[in-house]
Parts: C-alpha cells; sequence; structure tokens
C-alpha cells in the first residue's frame, strides 16, 4: 500500500519531470478556500506488479492464408493450417485453438493420428512436427528436420504408428510416430520405376494404402506415374503410365478400382485386373466441338471417389471448368452423383476441400454427409443429404472481414440487458436457406466459464458497416449488424464529385464512439462525416436531419495575442454557415459536402436508427479534412469532433452547430507558441486534402503528429521565443528534409480505396521496404521537434471527452465541460453552461467557449480519464436509454433520465476536486482540479511513441494501459503513475496492429492480427490464472467404432482386408538404421507416453483408464503369443529328438 506522501520522494528517479509543486508553472494558481493542495491528498494504491502478466487469450476470424486441412472423424475436430506457420483446430462452438509454429514456416499437410489425440504437421520447411491436444493449448512432442530431401506428400494409415512420408526426389520415406524417428525402410524412385525409363518420375504426389490389403502402397508420380508397391516382398506390382500429370487419386472402398484426376481437366478409372489402360476417361467439363476435338479444360485439382450404400457413388471434385467457360466464371465444386451433376460456385478460390464420412475404416462403404470446402477468405461446410445441397450455417466468425475491417472497439462490463436485445434485433437480418442438420463439426468439450461479464466488440468496415459482437467468456457471435451508407444517396457515374467516388470507399468507417447505457452510437467516416444514431425497437419512417460545416482554418487568420484582446474567441456558427456553390471566391465544388444525404422520408427497421448527420465542406477546390478525434454525451445532449483545422461541437437535441473554431482560435490569449503566418499562395501549396496513400507520401496526420518537446518542464514551453515556431516557413537549406506531402493533382479522386486497418491513413508513414526498414522508419517519423513546431503542420484536435470538471482555477463547482488535447500536447478547458429543465434544454442555447491552456506534454495527446480523490474512476454523465419510437403514456410525459457521476459522492464535499489523468504520445500527468496543479509527471518513452493509452479497471482498481510502436505494452499506477508492467510483447509493429490495438476494463485487449484475425489477449494475472477453465478440451475420450464383420463368404473369398505387422517391416531389427544426415531428430517437452497421460480432472482419469485397459490387453496379447509360440517350439524340439533318437536306437556305437 502506498500513500501519495510516500510516493513522491520514490517517483523523483523514474520522472525527469519530477513532482510539479503547486506554484510551479502552468500548474499554479490560487486554490479557493475549499479546494484540497496536493499535500492532502491521500489514496491506497492496491495494485502491485503480480497483478500484471501479458498472455494470448483466443483468436476470432477466419485463418489468413489457408494452405491445408483436416478432419478427424471420432473426435470431429477440423485443423486447418495457414502459410504463417499457424494452426487453428475447431469443434464444437466454444471449441476454438490457435497454435503457432515458432519458424513461421507455412502448413503443407495435416494429418491427425484418428481417435488419439495428436496432430502431425508437415512445413515448408521440411519439418514434420507431432502435436498433442490432449491439453487446452496444444504443444510440439516431437520434430524431425529432413536435411536432404523435401517433403511433398504424408499420409498416415489408420491405427497405424507408422507414417509415409512422401519426397520432391520421387523417396518414400517411413517415420515411427511414437519415437518420431525414421525407419531403415525406403522405397527408392528408381525402384519403383521400370529400369528402362528414362524421366525421373517427378515428386510424390499422392500415397494410400490399398483398402483391400495394407501392405499394398499406392504411390502416385507428378508425372503420371502410378506405382503399387508390396511393402513385404518389397517390389512393384504394377506401373500404370499416363501421359497426363496426376494431382490427386481417390480408392473405391473395396480396393480394386481407383480414381485419378489429372491436369487436363480428365478423370480416369482404373482397374487392377487390368492395368494397361484405364476404363474409363471422362471430361465433366469439357465437350466435344465440331472437328472432333476436345474442349482444353483446366486441372482438376482433387478428387474424392466414395461410396453409399443408398445410392450411387459421389465423386466429388474441384477445378476442370473449359478455358473457355472459366474465364467469366467462379471457382467451382462439383458434385457428381449417379448422373445428376451439379457445379456449386464459389466467392473465392477453392484451397482445399474433405468429405466427411461416417467410418474411419478406408475398406468400408463411406456413406458420405458433407463437404467441407476451405476456401482462400471463406469456409463453408455442404449438406449432402439433402438432394439441393444447402449449405450450413456456420457457427464460427468466420466473416469479420467480409469489408475490410477499418477499425475496432472493445467493451467490457456491458449493462447486462445490451446483448439480448441486440441479438433479438440482430437475428432478423440473418439469411435463410440454410441445412436444417446440427453442424458436423462438433468435437471436443466447452462450459461456461464461472468468471464471464457482458463484452461486445464493435469492428468498423471499408464499405461502411459496422458490427457489433458478441464477446463474452471469450467466444465471438455476431449480435448485429448496421450499414452506414444507407444514409446517403448512391454516387451515379458521370456526376461531378460523385464520378470520382464510384471505384472508391466513401462511406469507410474511421473511428466510432458508443455509449451502451444510453445506446446512442456514433461513426466517424473517412469522407468527413459524422452520422449519429439512436437505437429503437420499433420501425420508423423519418427525416434523417443534416448539418453541413466549414471548417477549414487558413494561417492567415491567425490572432495574435494583442488581438485576441480585441476578439472573442467563441465562435458564432453564422460565420460558418456554408457558401452557395459558385460564390465568388469558391469553386465548383466548394460548400459542397462530400456524400449527399437522402432528403426524403427513410423506413428505418428495428435497431440503431439514423438521426442526424454532420457533413464538413469542400474549401478552397480541396476536400475537407479527415476527422482525427470524437467524442459523445448522451447527458449533455452534446457530439464534438476535432482535425488538423479545429473542433466543431453539435447540440444534437436542438440539431444546431454549437461551435465551429480553428485550432488556433481554441487558444485566445494563451496560446503558448510564438507562431508566423504565411502568404495565401504558400498556405495554399501546403494546404493537401485527404492525399493518396503511395510508397514515398506520408498522410496528413503523419505530418500534424509530429510534437514540439521543446524543453517542456511541468508543463511549461521554456524558449518559445529563442526559435520562433512557424507554419509553413521555407525549408532552411542543409537542412535534410523529411518527406513531403504531395498535393491532389486534378482530376485525381479525393478518397482511395480503404482497404483494410493496415492501409488506413493513420498518422504513421508507408514504406515499400522490409519489415525493418518500415520499423525503422515507423519509430523514426514521429520523433519529436526540441526547438520548435514543425514546419509543414497543422496542429489537429486529436482527442475529446466531455466530463463534469472545473472549467477555471476559481471554480467552487464542477461543470460540464469539453476537455480538448491537440497533436503539440496541448491540453485545453472549454467550459459548458448548460440549462438544467428539459424545457429549457431543448429551446435555450447553450453557451461555451475556452478557457486558455491548462497545461502541456511532450508529444500528441492520446486520453483523458477523471479520478476522484479516493482514485475511483469517475465515468462521464449519460442519459438513461429510452426508445425514442415507443408509445407514450398521456398521464406520465417522458422525461429525460440523467444519471450524473459527480467527481464527489456527497454534495457537502463536492468542492473537494478532482484528478485529471492526462497521457501523451511520450509522458502521462496527474493535475489536481481545480488548481491545475501537476501532481505527477512521467516520461513513458523517449526513444519512440505511444500508439494507444487507456485508462482501465483491474483487480478492482484502475491503471494506465499503454500500448507502444515499439511493440512494448505498459501499465502505470493511477494516480501515481508508478510502473508496473513493461513487457516486450510485439517485437514488430505494423499498421494494421497501430490502427486496430484497443484496451478495455477487466485487463483485455485485443488487435487485428491479420487482416482477416482478430487476436484477443490480457494483461491481468488472474484472468490468466483462470484461463485454462474458460479454454475447451479438444480431446474427449471416445471409443473408437468396430469395423463392421462382413460375413463369411465375402471373407473367405478375399472381401476383407489383409492386415500385417508393420512393426515386423520397419522396425530397426527388420529394416535397420535410417541415414543420420537424412534427418534430425528434435524431441520436444515431452514423449508420447507423458501425451497420453497428459489430460487433467475426470477426462483425463477416463483417458488413463482406457489407456491402462488397452496397454494390459495389448500385454495380455502379447503373452498368450509368446505362450503358444514357445509350445510349439516346445512341440516341434520333442519331435525333432524323437526322430533321431530312433534314428540312432539301433546303431553300434562304433558307427554313430
Amino acid at each position: 500500500m502506498k500513500k501519495f506522501r510516500k510516493v513522491l520522494d520514490g517517483l523523483s528517479s523514474s520522472s525527469p519531470g519530477g513532482v510539479a509543486s503547486p506554484s510551479c508553472g502552468s500548474a499554479a494558481g490560487t486554490p479557493t478556500a475549499h479546494a484540497p493542495t496536493p499535500q492532502d491528498i491521500h489514496v491506497q494504491e492496491t495494485l502491485v506488479s503480480e497483478n500484471f502478466h501479458i498472455c494470448k487469450t483466443v483468436r476470432h476470424g477466419f485463418p489468413y492464408q489457408p494452405t491445408c486441412l483436416a478432419f478427424d472423424p471420432v473426435q470431429k475436430i477440423l485443423a486447418i493450417g495457414s502459410r504463417t506457420g499457424g494452426i487453428r483446430i475447431l469443434g464444437r462452438p466454444g471449441v476454438d485453438c490457435y497454435s503457432q509454429h515458432e519458424s513461421g514456416a507455412a502448413v503443407l499437410q495435416l494429418q491427425f493420428l484418428i481417435n488419439e489425440g495428436a496432430l502431425v504437421t508437415a512445413c515448408a520447411d521440411d519439418t514434420l512436427h507431432l502435436w498433442n491436444l490432449r491439453q487446452r493449448r496444444p504443444a510440439i512432442l516431437h520434430s524431425l528436420k529432413f536435411n536432404r530431401e523435401r517433403i511433398t506428400f504424408c499420409h498416415l494409415p489408420f491405427q497405424s504408428k507408422w507414417l509415409y512420408v512422401g519426397t520432391e526426389r520421387g523417396n518414400t520415406h517411413i517415420v515411427n510416430i511414437e519415437s518420431f524417428v525414421l525407419s531403415g525402410y525406403v522405397i527408392m524412385w528408381n525402384k519403383a520405376i521400370e529400369l528402362a525409363t528414362k524421366a525421373h518420375p517427378g515428386p510424390v504426389v499422392h500415397l494410400s494404402d490399398s483398402p483391400k490389403d495394407e501392405g499394398k502402397l499406392l504411390i502416385g508420380f507428378e508425372s503420371g506415374t502410378v506405382v503399387q508397391w508390396d511393402l513385404r516382398a518389397k517390389k512393384v506390382d504394377f506401373r500404370i503410365y499416363y501421359d497426363e500429370a496426376i494431382h490427386s487419386v481417390s480408392w473405391h472402398h473395396e480396393g480394386k478400382q481407383f480414381m485419378c484426376s489429372h491436369s487436363d481437366g480428365s478423370l480416369t478409372m482404373w482397374n487392377l485386373r487390368n492395368t494397361a489402360r484405364p476404363i474409363q476417361i471422362t471430361y465433366p467439363h469439357g465437350k466435344i466441338l465440331k472437328d472432333g476435338r476436345k474442349e482444353s479444360c483446366k486441372p482438376i485439382l482433387k478428387v474424392e471417389y466414395k461410396t453409399s450404400r443408398n445410392s450411387e457413388p459421389y465423386v466429388i471434385f474441384s477445378g476442370g471448368l473449359s478455358y473457355d467457360k472459366s474465364g467469366g466464371r467462379r471457382p467451382t465444386l462439383t458434385i457428381m452423383h449417379g448422373k445428376a451433376i451439379t457445379v456449386l460456385e464459389m466467392d473465392h478460390p477453392i484451397v482445399e476441400f474433405l468429405v466427411l464420412c461416417d467410418t474411419p475404416y478406408s475398406n468400408e462403404v463411406q456413406d458420405p454427409y458433407a463437404v467441407v470446402v476451405l476456401l482462400e477468405k471463406d469456409f463453408i461446410v455442404v449438406d449432402l443429404t439433402q438432394s439441393n445441397f444447402p449449405i450450413f450455417e456456420n457457427p464460427y466468425p468466420m466473416d469479420i472481414h467480409e469489408s475490410p475491417v477499418t477499425c475496432t472497439a472493445y467493451f467490457a462490463e456491458c449493462p447486462p440487458d445490451i446483448i439480448p436485445i441486440l441479438y433479438s434485433i440482430g437475428a432478423k437480418q440473418k439469411k435463410t436457406g440454410y441445412s436444417h442438420k446440427e453442424w458436423p463439426v462438433s468435437g471436443g468439450t466447452w462450459t461456461l466459464g464461472s468468471q464471464t461479464y457482458p463484452e461486445i466488440i464493435v469492428t468498423g468496415h471499408a464499405d461502411g458497416t459496422v458490427k457489433f459482437w458478441d464477446a463474452s467468456a471469450i467466444t465471438l457471435q455476431m449480435l448485429y449488424k448496421l450499414k452506414t451508407s444507407k444514409v446517403f444517396e448512391k454516387p451515379k457515374v458521370g456526376e461531378g464529385r460523385a464520378g470520382e467516388l464510384v471505384e472508391e470507399d466513401p462511406y469507410a468507417v474511421q473511428m466510432v464512439s458508443w455509449c451502451p447505457h444510453s445506446r446512442l452510437f456514433c461513426v466517424v467516416g473517412i469522407s468527413a462525416h459524422v452520422i449519429l444514431y439512436r437505437f429503437s425497437k420499433h420501425d420508423a419512417n423519418t427525416q434523417i436531419v443534416s448539418l453541413e460545416v466549414r471548417l477549414q482554418f487558413d494561417s492567415e487568420d491567425v490572432i495574435s495575442p494583442s488581438e485576441a484582446e480585441n476578439n472573442p474567441c467563441f465562435s458564432d456558427p453564422s460565420s460558418h454557415s456554408p457558401q452557395p456553390p459558385g460564390s465568388p471566391g469558391s469553386g465548383t465544388q466548394d460548400s459542397l459536402p462530400c456524400l449527399k444525404v437522402k432528403n426524403r422520408p427513410v423506413r428505418m427497421p428495428p435497431g440503431y436508427q439514423a438521426e442526424l448527420v454532420v457533413q464538413l465542406q469542400w474549401v478552397d477546390g480541396e476536400p475537407p479534412q479527415q476527422i482525427t478525434s470524437l467524442d459523445i454525451n448522451s447527458a449533455y445532449g452534446l457530439l464534438a469532433f476535432g482535425n488538423c483545422n479545429g473542433l466543431t461541437v453539435v447540440d444534437f437535441l436542438q440539431k444546431t452547430i454549437l461551435m465551429c473554431m480553428g485550432t488556433l482560435d481554441l487558444y485566445g490569449a494563451a496560446d503558448p507558441y510564438q507562431r508566423l503566418t504565411r502568404s495565401p499562395r504558400k498556405n495554399r501549396q501546403s494546404t493537401s486534402g485527404l492525399t493518396e496513400l503511395s510508397d514515398n507520401q506520408v498522410s496528413m496526420d503523419m505530418e500534424r503528429s509530429k510534437s514540439p518537446t521543446s524543453d517542456h518542464v511541468n508543463g511549461h514551453c521554456t524558449s518559445p521565443t529563442s526559435q520562433p515556431c512557424s507554419v509553413g516557413k521555407p525549408r532552411i537549406t542543409g537542412v535534410p528534409e523529411g518527406p513531403r506531402l504531395t498535393r491532389r493533382g486534378p482530376g485525381r479522386p479525393p478518397f482511395r480505396k480503404a482497404q483494410s486497418a493496415a492501409c488506413m491513413e493513420i498518422s504513421l508513414p508507408v514504406s515499400s521496404h522490409t519489415e525493418e526498414s518500415r520499423e525503422n522508419s515507423f519509430s523514426r517519423s514521429r520523433s519529436s521537434s526540441v526547438s520548435s513546431i514543425d514546419r509543414d503542420t497543422k496542429e489537429s484536435v486529436t482527442t475529446l471527452q466531455f466530463g463534469e470538471s472545473y472549467g477555471r482555477k476559481g471554480d467552487a463547482l464542477p461543470t460540464a465541460c469539453l476537455w480538448v488535447g491537440t497533436s503539440l500536447g496541448v491540453v485545453l478547458l472549454l467550459p459548458i453552461s448548460i440549462p438544467t429543465e428539459e424545457e429549457e434544454r431543448m429551446e435555450e442555447p447553450i453557451t461555451m467557449g475556452p478557457s486558455g491552456t491548462v497545461l502541456m506534454l511532450k508529444g500528441s495527446v492520446l486520453r483523458f480519464a477523471f479520478l476522484d480523490c479516493g482514485g475511483a474512476l469517475i465515468q462521464s454523465p449519460y442519459e438513461v436509454w429510452r426508445d425514442p419510437n415507443g408509445p407514450e403514456d398521456p398521464d406520465r410525459p417522458r422525461r429525460r433520465k440523467l444519471v450524473n457521476f459527480s467527481p464527489s459522492s456527497s454534495q457537502e464535499a463536492c468542492s473537494d476536486g478532482h484528478l485529471a489523468v492526462v497521457c501523451s504520445e511520450k509522458q502521462a500527468k496527474v493535475i489536481l482540479m481545480p488548481t491545475q496543479a501537476v501532481l505527477f509527471t512521467h516520461n513513458i518513452t523517449e526513444s519512440s511513441f505511444l500508439l494507444r493509452a487507456d485508462v482501465v479497471s483491474v483487480c478492482n482498481s484502475v491503471c494506465l494501459a499503454c500500448f507502444c510502436a515499439n511493440g512494448h505494452i505498459m501499465t502505470l499506477s493511477l494516480p501515481s503513475l508508478r510502473p508496473l508492467m513493461d513487457i516486450n510483447y510485439l517485437p514488430l509493429t505494423d499498421l494494421r496492429i497501430a490502427r486496430t490495438f484497443v484496451f478495455t476494463n477487466g485487463g483485455q485487449a485485443l488487435y487485428l492480427s491479420s487482416p482477416t484475425e482478430i487476436q484477443r489477449l490480457t494483461y491481468s494475472q488472474e484472468m490468466t490464472d483462470n484461463l485454462q477453465d474458460m479454454l475447451g478440451e479438444l480431446f474427449t475420450p471416445i471409443e473408437t467404432p468396430e469395423a463392421q464383420n462382413k460375413g463369411f463368404l465375402k471373407g473367405f473369398f478375399g472381401g476383407n482386408a489383409q492386415t500385417f505387422d508393420r512393426e515386423e517391416l520397419f522396425g530397426e531389427a527388420a529394416a535397420g538404421k535410417a541415414s543420420r544426415s537424412l534427418a534430425q531428430h528434435i524431441p520436444g517437452p515431452m514423449g508420447l507416453e507423458n501425451m497420453k497421460t497428459a489430460a487433467g480432472g475426470v477426462v483425463g482419469d477416463l483417458a488413463r483408464a482406457r489407456i491402462a485397459l488397452d496397454q494390459r490387453g495389448e500385454r495380455l496379447g502379447e503373452l498368450e503369443e509368446r505362450t503358444a509360440l514357445m509350445m510349439n517350439s516346445a512341440e516341434t524340439f520333442s519331435t525333432h529328438a524323437h526322430q533321431v533318437m530312433l534314428k540312432q536306437k539301433d546303431k553300434k556305437w562304433y558307427q554313430l
């Protein structure tokens, strides 16, 4: 436990700025009679370093760049490998696990050890890995690195411990799964083909054992050669040669024939009785032309040949379309069932597909019931049991990237009623026509954890959609989808500015602000527009109110201190009314917004309904600058947003613009910088609109967010006059030039395509060099200027916060205020006068205006938060939600119900003041209001800068959580700003993570780990300890289904599969040891025996009991076999002894 007094002395070493006394610099002031001084405040801090620990929890979304697929038909779990070395293992909803190969090599193939709780992965670095799935977080048991050959194909027979591995050289090696070492048994390519063959057969593309005889291995080579190898006799049974390259092979379950798919779009059927030529050649999508030639078709990349008890066999394949038709058609999956051919068109290229069958035995009738199709950007399952082949409704959140994600928001501890109501409204938006059967991937177990609370994730997308997700209990489920583009008229081709925007993403969501209590929702779009939504359970037919704002202030309008005394700093909204198009001095697009709001009544379904749209206008032929900050307060009825030109405050109850001021006007006479004006010509040249992002270009936000860290000590700029700071001053010869903004040329559209968060313009540069060089430029470009404001920047409003505070130092009571932070590290306070009566609030105007600079920090201001004098977080006041379209009771008129969190809990002590936490890119400060005394200062980073900072609740206390551009995640105690945690979590930071990283309460955070996936993590030790109980179990003990008894006659005539002892063939005793230089064994943390006993609890006990019974049965069987062998040996010995005795009985001694 630490108190303020005790912490003050200990912070001097970690805070170079020290602790400012109330009489120091900008914090100076005479406190009121009742206001406390820093020495009077005592706050007990309960958080310590042991409360924090970084741990990834779960990953949601579609696996990025998938490569392969595998399914365990007994456990009913599915695995997906990716190009970045990741593995996603999916089961029933809630069972979702992500693992990563440390090498980062692409996963080429996956093989389940069916019903054994293990998985084999083959990676592009020619390494095999064995994963243990009998624990909630899978781990690698063994690895085997091939040194001289490249792995191309793997095959693991059911209930076998020997893995067949085909290589690029055409050889086939055999690996023992238990020990993960190579067998000395090798099938060399030159032994598999005929000696007369001159050409190399190519890499191995297929391996499978015959369903009729496990001792026969079918090897397919890329060139078109297929060989059946007799494992016992170590020779070839037959060879098949075909002119076209082979892509895949599939057996008939009886083992008498198989089917091949080829590069010319053909399917060939081969019978083992006659392997000289195929018994059937078909071109499913190729027709015979008039001249008798076949249409040329694309390759059939994979074919599955599955039999069914009650119908014709299924032949399912991907590709094979004719080149003439495939040009305008999408990728297809073809299902041939008897004479019926069904072609399913896919939205994305097919990576791989699997046919799900009831039995794991390859020699039984397969009876397929579903097809799992892995696409490049989607994942679907087709129901084969219905004639129209409907797809199953996917329970996983695989459509996060349906449109590229451009922003994220994370809300923990939401009101408990918000999730059910969003779900009920969103359920009406769901598509229909899905299969009515249960989701077939139903393996694993998952239970709702005890420590769950309502969590919601909000994602904004490039097409203007906003999605609400239920993120409770580390799951993710779609709740509600909102389309912001419906507010606007659709742009038509050739209509002036609209024609320029048709090919772009003018509706892309840039940021969101949501109040779960009042259910107000605000969206900022890339076209410099703000949309305000209210939630209603009823549909409505209303007119959307549209306001247009001219927010463009030039440097010629800079107000000097002498002029500021004569000019009021409050700006009359009427002075910023839009000019009519075509007025003198305006371009053809001046005084017009970027988008056109629908000017007719719009029918809105239940859910979020648009009420107000605020748009910035074009000025001087330039598009408006993007909005950089936003805040909304339902209790005040106010909405505020800012950009690099200034600040706008809107009264959304009266639907009026309350304030529209340039950033410089906000200072009034309290501007801490001396600024030089520029000529109109220079100003116009340096003023740029929404620039397109290119390799050598820097965004407008980037340029204006550089920080003036000129000898700031306790909020003072000590030398503002020694080196005058100018905006737009010509560059000095000899000074190295940084990246420059290029002016948007005529005819170029004002918006670039909003692709994803990785490409959004977010105050960070983009480079075409390597990741390392981008990281270096990423950090250097935000380095602070030492002596002056950067020459080509504008001071932008970077953060806004409404709340109850003290507008001036002499105030005795808190009032409504707006805190403003700028890119130059300046904090401004705007007190607001709001009528208290509801009738007056709707009619009387609100007054507000700047009160001067509060303090200054190094770097752009990122976050505000308020604490009471006891150290508890003060929430912003809000209005309790009421349905705007609900039926009214004439006896009880509807009135606004406000919830106000005063800085103090008791009305008598409300003059005690409160603490304000301000965090910038470089440092954090805690100040005491209303005296504005700086209590604590901590320089967070010198060499880098913060991307995100939030004040969050953890372990019944609060702390400041920070994410730095160098990948560090840090937490600081409040209010003393004592470092609690500093971990290098992400060694390489990219733009996508920088854009989407957010913290929330409960010690959680998230970011977009790839364009299609959301990674959630926790920095709380308590949640890390409870994580095992929240994750799902991948493995559940299930009895392996018994093989079907085919009857005496069928078995007598050779229908049953022949079994053989692989250990006898492949073991070290028979085959010897493999060459040590061929592959290197890398042991994992535990062996196979440990793997089988790794599961804990009741599930582990059951598993151990089953394993023990199996082992006991195996030992008894081995003992019985040995006993029988000993008896046979004894009988043989007795017979031989008797024969020798009879032979020698009548001979004399000298005849012996």
